[in-house]
């Protein structure tokens, strides 16, 4: 009966086999390589390892011609080099291109700052130094691109105001061992990112413990609430490193955070929180700043971009001018609070037809959530006496999710701090915005006052 069907097998044309082999991985195609000299021969047919090479290594027909190989032998040159990564290596390197090719258009400087890929060996060696495995589609990345210079800006965005800058390096290989953490609260944590004026890093885990998963990353937020040092909460940014890195270039790539002035900003904005009146258009994007939160007590910073715009189409008659503001803030609780004030970040921009008006400001809350609205009121320059108000569209403020410290205090309620008003939030819009104005060194790293 084996006799028959190898006698079939034979018989059949070659095209439908080579169909059927086509929907094959590169394991089951080696696999069907030994049942028989027909499919041997049938699987070395060079069109099924260029879809293999296309779909694992992203290899075009200039890569081919380059390097004067079959598809098959280009796929065994790259599986023996990075056959441990072939899970990962296509979706890290496209994500590389895809940042690489953006940014050559909109900051080639930050191109020029990233490091040329980490061997093999060298990786084994930092695994050796540190005494831990590193996640292989980290490995992966890092085989492409070590990371990159200790440079401002940094490549995984930045974030201003007027008296704090923030701005994260992705940590080259040697560095971030540097930095491993051994300590109790952070153990087995390998920095990924590091910003000069904060000293803000985020950490990915490397073992599943202290209540943390293996691979998790984060930002580190001390509990200010316990006697213990130890005690770390988490703002958590990603399960992996693929889905960590993948996710941020795919908001840079599609200009969801914006870049000015040769920088990363990583504000969110949510298509929705677009709001017109008459012939004046604003819209918000917001950015959560972990090193300025904490989850003990519960206090979480937030900054918002808002852009005004009056319609080219408008009538010169249409000139206006910001009077004032007026915000209606609610929290998780369902707690109202409404703020008015002159002008916006001490300024009353003049519109007129076309002009596009942009500040930043700040609020902070201490439930997971809250949302703001309001309007801003004009008048006409021609008729001082015409008022009107134009909508702000309600935009949310989430929380990222967070994880508490397994090795909290038992005795909280002994230590002293300063009481803390659940349901507070304030608007800080009579704060000076910084980043579209120069950025104001005086402070880095500082706190933001409190305006309500």
């Amino acid at each position: 009966m084996a006799a028959s069907m190898a006698l079939n097998l034979d018989n059949l044309p070659s095209d439908p086999l080579l169909l059927i082999l086509s929907f094959l991985d590169f394991r089951d195609l080696v696999s069907c390589s030994h049942v028989s000299r027909r499919l041997n021969e049938l699987t070395g047919h060079n069109p099924l390892w260029k879809g293999l090479c296309q779909k694992h290594w992203l290899l075009s027909e200039a890569d081919k011609a380059q390097r004067g190989q079959s598809w098959k032998e280009l796929f065994r040159e790259f599986y023996a080099d990075l056959g441990r990564y072939i899970d990962h290596y296509g979706t890290l390197k496209k994500a590389w291109e895809d940042l690489k090719s953006y940014l050559g258009q909109k900051c080639p400087r930050m191109i020029a700052s990233l490091k040329e890929g980490a061997k093999e060996e060298e990786l084994d060696a930092i695994e050796a130094q540190i005494g831990c495995k590193l996640p292989n589609d980290y490995r992966c990345s890092y085989r492409i691109h070590n990371g990159q210079k200790l440079v401002v800006p940094g490549l995984m965005g930045s974030m201003a105001l007027s008296n704090h800058y923030r701005s994260e390096d992705l940590l080259d290989i040697e560095t971030a061992a540097g930095g491993f953490q051994q300590r109790k609260g952070m153990r087995q944590c390998l920095p990924l990112t590091f910003c000069f004026h904060t000293g803000l890093s985020q950490y990915m885990a490397l073992e599943s413990t202290e209540g943390r998963m293996r691979s998790e990353i984060f930002y580190h937020c001390p509990d200010q609430l316990a006697q213990d040092p130890s005690a770390i909460d988490m703002f958590i940014t990603g399960s992996s490193f693929t889905e960590w890195f993948t996710s941020y270039v795919q908001n840079v790539v599609t200009g969801e955070y914006p870049i000015i002035r040769d920088q990363i900003f990583r504000y969110v904005h949510d298509k929705k929180c677009v709001a017109t009146t008459g012939d004046i258009t604003v819209s918000v994007s917001t950015s959560f700043l972990p090193e300025l939160s904490s989850v003990h007590p519960p206090h979480f910073f937030f900054t918002y971009r808002i852009r005004i715009e009056m319609a080219r189409s408008a009538l010169p008659e249409s000139a206006c001018q910001l009077d004032s503001r007026y915000w209606k803030i609610t929290n998780a609780n369902g707690n109202v609070e409404e703020v008015r004030g002159p002008g916006v970040v001490g300024e009353f921009p003049v519109m007129s037809p076309g002009k596009v008006h942009e500040y930043a400001s700040c609020t902070t809350f201490s439930t997971t959530s809250e949302y703001m609205e309001g309007h801003y009121t004009f008048h006409r320059l021609k008729n001082k006496e015409e008022i009107f108000d134009v909508s702000i569209p309600r935009f949310h403020m989430v929380c990222p999710p967070f994880r508490e410290s397994v090795v909290r205090s038992s005795s909280v309620s002994e230590v002293s701090v300063v009481p803390f008003n659940e349901d507070n939030s304030s608007d800080t819009d009579d704060y000076e915005e910084g980043e579209l104005r120069g950025m104001n060194m005086a402070n880095p790293g500082g706190r933001c006052p409190r305006h309500v």
